[in-house]
């Protein structure tokens, strides 16, 4: 006898969430990388000097281009190339929004525990983006 799976209404939910993010994203990333390769906005680090960097650790390559850490890149997207960020940070911030999403769904269906694990686990990743919490080489 086969079993059929039936995924959540939270489930699907977040893969469709989830799924248009990705594609967003990805079409970010692309529109983001052409800017770059044509030239269509200067780049803060020009092209033929990446390779000097490129062995460098972290904050050795920090301190040599004068970048500072963290969220600086905003105020930096005037440059082709950290306009690519724009793209890696909305990736990172989609499964915030798959969980915003699908809290109100777990608390109509009375799953309390499983809709304060999910705010517990927005509130933990913007706590981890936020920069306020820092640990490692940055």
């Amino acid at each position: 006898m086969e079993s059929k799976l039936k995924a959540s209404e939270e489930q699907v939910a977040y893969a469709k969430i989830l799924d248009k993010g990705m594609k967003a994203g990805l079409l970010m990333l692309i529109i983001t990388f052409i800017i770059y390769m044509i030239g269509l906005l200067p780049s803060y680090i020009p092209v033929d000097d990446l390779s000097k960097y490129w062995g460098m650790p972290v904050h050795e390559y920090l301190e040599h281009t004068k970048i500072h850490p963290g969220w600086a890149w905003l105020n930096m997207l005037n440059k082709s190339d950290f306009l690519n960020f724009v793209g890696i940070a909305f990736l990172a911030g989609v499964t915030m929004i798959c969980y915003i999403a699908i809290i109100p769904i777990l608390f109509k269906k009375k799953d309390t525990v499983y809709g304060i694990i999910a705010i517990i686990e927005v509130l933990v990743l913007a706590l981890a983006a936020s920069g306020i919490l820092s640990a490692g080489g940055h």
